[in-house]
C-alpha cells in the first residue's frame, strides 16, 4: 500500500489520532516524529510539514487533550442541584484522567521540557477551567459555597488534579474501593469546608 503523499488535513487529523494512540500505549518517551510518521504510515518530513516541528506536534496533543476534557465536562448535564452538579464535573474529570492518564501528564505536568504553552494555548485551556467556574459560581449562589468563585474553583481543580495524578501513579489505595472513598473524602472535606459559616 502506498504511503499517503498529499499534506491535507485529513492527513493531520489522522497523524494526530495516530500521535494520541503512541502516546497512549508507550507513554510519553515513545513519542518521536518518526514513530508517529511510521503508526501514520506516512513520513517523518510529513509530519514536520504538517505539525513545524515535534514541538508542534505536542502543542496540538495538549490542545486536543483540553478539547475532548471539554467535551466530556459538556456531556455532564446539569440538575437542580448546584453542589451535586459540582461534584459531578468532578467525576468526570475522573474519568478522562482514568481513561487517558499520559494525555493529562502533557495537559498538567508538562512532560515535554521543550514545549511551553504560549498564550492561545492556554486560553484554550481556560475553556475547561471556565466550565468549573460556571458550576462553582451556581454553588455560591445557592449558599452551597462560599468565597471568591476564581479563587474556589484553582484550587478545587489543583485538589482534583492531584487526586487523579495519585491515582493514575497507583498511590491512592490498593483497590477501587479504597481509592473511590478516598476521592469522596478529600471533596466532601473540600466542600464542607468552603460551606458558608452557620447562621
Amino acid at each position: 500500500m502506498p504511503r499517503p503523499k498529499q499534506r491535507t488535513p485529513a492527513l493531520r487529523a489522522h497523524v494526530l489520532e495516530q500521535a494520541l494512540r503512541l502516546l497512549a500505549r508507550g507513554g510519553v518517551a515513545e513519542l518521536t516524529a518518526r514513530r508517529v510518521a511510521a503508526c501514520a504510515d506516512t513520513s517523518t518530513p510529513a509530519v514536520y510539514e504538517l505539525f513545524g516541528d515535534k514541538c508542534g506536534l505536542v502543542r496540538e496533543i495538549f490542545l486536543e487533550g483540553f478539547r475532548r476534557l471539554r467535551t466530556a465536562f459538556d456531556a455532564v448535564r446539569s440538575s437542580g442541584d448546584p453542589r451535586a452538579d459540582l461534584v459531578a464535573l468532578v467525576h468526570a474529570f475522573r474519568g478522562f484522567a482514568r481513561n487517558n492518564p499520559v494525555l493529562v501528564e502533557v495537559m498538567f505536568a508538562r512532560p515535554f521540557h521543550d514545549f511551553r504553552p504560549g498564550p492561545e494555548d492556554v486560553a484554550a485551556a481556560l475553556s475547561v477551567n471556565r466550565a468549573v467556574l460556571d458550576r462553582v459560581r451556581r454553588c455560591i449562589a445557592a449558599g452551597v459555597v462560599s468565597g471568591d468563585a476564581h479563587d474556589v474553583s484553582h484550587v478545587l481543580m489543583a485538589t482534583v488534579q492531584g487526586l487523579a495524578a495519585a491515582e493514575n501513579a497507583g498511590r491512592l489505595g490498593g483497590s477501587p474501593q479504597s481509592v473511590a472513598r478516598r476521592w469522596e473524602l478529600a471533596i466532601e472535606t473540600m466542600l464542607a469546608g468552603l460551606a458558608p459559616p452557620p447562621g
